[in-house]
């Protein structure tokens, strides 16, 4: 991928379009005097060496690689040109097909970063149309590689899919985050201490499933065999329904991808 490549992001103004443009400014995947960022009203005040404008086929009309990185809501009416260059989607639930007929390009890309990307640590998946080529290829991985780390799968269903598991990932700790400090402050702790001891706990056990590269199963396994403390909440946990309500969440996060998609 060259740094002289032109790269646009429709909707750069935002948290995930801006995660997206620091971390690949930062591993110097683009100049940022060939960076464009489109703002909804006003602009920020990141990449000062960057292009930002109100106007997205502006920002369309001198970009080589446009991505796309707004509500769905606000895709609906975004009628940009891409002429046939290379567009990408961070969007849930609109299809290939979709984005094709409305862009005006078969190279089309369907990604799904997460809000890690702001920190180099999000995982994306990707599909793209057949008329993507190699290039094209190498162009999306060296993009979302700088935001962390990609796989392309082999169906969109898949990114219908990974909208949950990973595109609204980084909630999910949080989530149990959120509910540990809620009873340690509830059990008395001062709020400050249940936070940094939460917050350590979730990022140190991230650390560790990356260092050891276990399956998660396996590390559950281990802390159950040993029969103590941990063992004890995890049982109480799993009984009261851990795993059905991840399901659970997991399907709606799903389905409601597949009706984002659907144009009235």
């Amino acid at each position: 991928m060259s740094v002289s490549l032109r790269i646009g992001i429709i909707g750069g103004g935002g948290w995930l379009g801006g995660a997206i443009a620091g971390s690949i400014v930062d591993a110097g995947r683009v100049e940022p005097r060939n960076l464009s960022l489109s703002y909804r009203s006003q602009q920020p005040d990141r990449f000062p060496n960057s292009f930002w404008t109100s106007d997205n086929q502006a920002l369309a009309d001198r970009s080589d690689v446009i991505l796309l990185s707004v509500r769905p809501d606000d895709w609906r009416t975004l009628g940009v040109d891409a002429g046939g260059k290379l567009v990408i989607s961070v969007m849930a639930g609109f299809g290939l097909a979709a984005l094709s007929q409305r862009h005006k390009t078969g190279r089309v890309v369907r990604a799904l970063p997460n809000a890690a990307a702001e920190v180099a640590k999000s995982y994306t998946p990707l599909i793209g149309t057949s008329e993507v080529t190699e290039n094209d290829r190498a162009i999306v991985r060296a993009i979302f590689e700088a935001c962390g780390s990609q796989d392309e799968v082999a169906r969109e269903s898949d990114i219908d899919y990974l909208t949950g598991l990973s595109g609204s990932g980084p909630a999910f700790p949080a989530l149990l985050a959120a509910a540990m400090m809620r009873h340690a402050v509830a059990r008395g702790l001062p709020a400050a201490i249940a936070r940094r001891a939460v917050n350590t706990v979730i990022s140190g056990a991230g650390r560790l499933l990356e260092r050891r590269d276990e399956s998660p199963e396996e590390v559950v396994q281990t802390f159950l065999d040993c029969r103590g403390t941990t063992a004890a909440a995890i049982d109480s946990m799993q009984a009261a329904g851990f795993d059905a309500s991840v399901a659970k969440g997991l399907l709606a996060a799903f389905q409601k991808s597949v009706s984002m998609g659907e144009i009235s």
